[in-house]
């Protein structure tokens, strides 16, 4: 049976600590993650962009990111990627 992935929103706070913890405890349930990025938080590429360069910062090396519009699609692998 497939796992449910995950949906979280990005708000207009960014990425916080608290926003990596619950993150993290998504990825206790499932491999994937997808973060929408909503309106008040920047409809840039390159603030999306950067939204997902912390975010993966934060996680560690076991997580890659890719993002489609403004949705960052977060997967966790069992070994490091990066």
């Amino acid at each position: 049976m497939p796992e449910a992935q995950k949906h979280v929103q990005l708000g207009k706070q960014g990425v916080t600590d608290n926003f990596i913890d619950s993150l993290k405890n998504h990825f206790k349930k499932s491999k994937i993650v997808r973060i929408s990025v909503l309106k008040n938080a920047g409809r840039d590429k390159k603030i999306i962009r950067e939204y997902s360069e912390k975010i993966l910062k934060g996680l560690g090396k076991n997580y890659v990111a890719r993002i489609i519009g403004f949705t960052i699609i977060v997967i966790k692998f069992r070994k490091d990627v990066r």
